[in-house]
């Protein structure tokens, strides 16, 4: 007679054996599809025993009667929000090269300035052009630091504003399903 510990590592060395094959494995169950209220973050209780097909009908005429009446389409919605956060990033990265080359864009300036107090200052325009240069330099990154800084302010404020228009479109949208919804003898939440 085998020990006890034996014949556990022969059912667990089997088992692994199996499960290599796919002998032991079975697909998991296909998840139900998702209704249409559930999709948008909408509770959906049927107060008069409504079966789930007839929910699933009455869901879908809702939300058609929701986007006629509310001017605004969730599916849409989603999309048009991708894009513009699409664009607030891109407007970003426009923002951060915006300042490239700011500090020898304002050395060139500074320089020429310089150069002419000098030479009517010391008859030295050498001297003057370098002071003028490096104070071109920082004035010039400065700007272009205040301009980025600006840029990126303008583009989160943006973002921010078509976030709560978008937000505030939706919960328009979902008052009308609910209104709908409740008509039909549904109790919604959302």
């Amino acid at each position: 007679m085998m020990k006890r510990s034996t014949r556990t590592m022969i059912a667990a060395a089997l088992l692994a054996a199996c499960a290599g094959l796919g002998v032991a494995q079975t697909p998991p169950p296909a998840s139900p599809p998702k209704s249409v209220a559930a999709t948008l973050n909408v509770y959906v209780f049927p107060n008069a025993g409504q079966a789930a097909d007839q929910q699933s009908k009455d869901e879908g005429e809702c939300y058609t009667w929701a986007v006629t009446n509310s001017g605004v389409d969730p599916f849409d919605l989603a999309k048009k929000a991708e894009a513009q956060k699409a664009q607030a990033e891109q407007a970003a990265q426009q923002a951060q090269q915006a300042g490239k080359g700011a500090g020898a864009k304002g050395a060139v300036k500074g320089a020429a300035a310089g150069a002419l107090i000098g030479e009517i200052a010391s008859d030295d325009a050498g001297e003057g052009a370098a002071y003028g240069a490096a104070v071109g330099v920082v004035a010039g990154r400065r700007k272009a630091k205040s301009a980025q800084q600006k840029a990126q302010a303008d583009v989160k404020q943006q973002s921010q504003q078509a976030e709560q228009a978008t937000a505030e479109q939706m919960g328009n949208f979902k008052k009308a399903f609910s209104v709908c919804l409740e008509a039909k003898k549904y109790m919604v939440k959302f």
